[in-house]
């Protein structure tokens, strides 16, 4: 899943960014609210990870204009005020979730999970499609009941397939939630993943569960 972090305090966006993308996360940065801006309304994301307290343009102004052009993306705030009145204006003017700074990256990581639960299909922690099950939390994969090992971005791809179960994901589709907007769009590393997906996920296994669509991308089907 790709995720936008918007965060002026250099260290601390370059410590997040550095550690979502461990977790298999795509990441964008930006170090001010008018370039945080600018992306958030042009580059497709799937959370955005907003501070406050901004250069440029503020935080608040930054979720207000978004949400007033239709931008639906969740957004987790970032904020040093831990007023009860600031934590309300936030949510009441599109926020879906907030953090106090300073927090666990465990926490981050936590309610980084559930927005992006919230914003599927998925309810719960456990994804599970015919015998493959996805734990969330974990990025744990077993199917049949065994384990199967699984890098960050092979595990960060089945995610995303599984998030959008028996629907058609082109090859940049799954290139934009896999990878920064730095990335060459034209490469062919979703078919070297996919590929090395099928040998773990389905070749073993008489049901094949990744489907190549011709001329559209792939999926997993149930």
């Amino acid at each position: 899943m790709r995720i936008l972090i918007v965060e002026d305090e250099k260290r601390l966006a370059d410590i997040l960014h550095k550690g979502l993308e461990e977790e298999g996360y795509a990441v964008d940065v930006a170090y001010n609210g008018e370039d945080g801006l600018f992306m958030a309304q042009n580059e497709p994301s799937d959370l955005i990870v907003l501070d406050i307290m901004l250069p440029i343009v503020d935080g608040m102004i930054i979720l207000t204009t978004i949400r007033k052009s239709g931008v639906k993306t969740p957004v987790l705030l970032l904020t040093a005020r831990d007023s009860v009145m600031d934590k309300v204006s936030g949510l009441d003017s599109g926020a879906d979730d907030y953090l106090t700074k300073p927090f666990l990256f465990e926490e981050l990581l936590a309610r980084i999970r559930a927005l992006l639960r919230r914003n599927s299909e998925i309810r719960t922690s456990t994804i599970e499609i015919a015998d493959l099950v996805l734990a969330m939390d974990t990025h744990e994969v077993r199917r049949q009941g065994s384990l199967i090992p699984l890098s960050a971005r092979e595990y960060a791809l089945l995610e995303f397939l599984a998030l959008h179960k028996n629907k058609v994901q082109s090859r940049t589709e799954l290139t934009e939630h896999l990878y920064d907007y730095h990335f060459d769009l034209d490469s062919n590393v979703i078919d070297v993943f996919i590929n090395r997906l099928r040998n773990k996920i389905d070749s073993d296994f008489e049901q094949k569960l990744i489907v190549t669509v011709r001329g559209a991308g792939y999926m997993l089907k149930d």
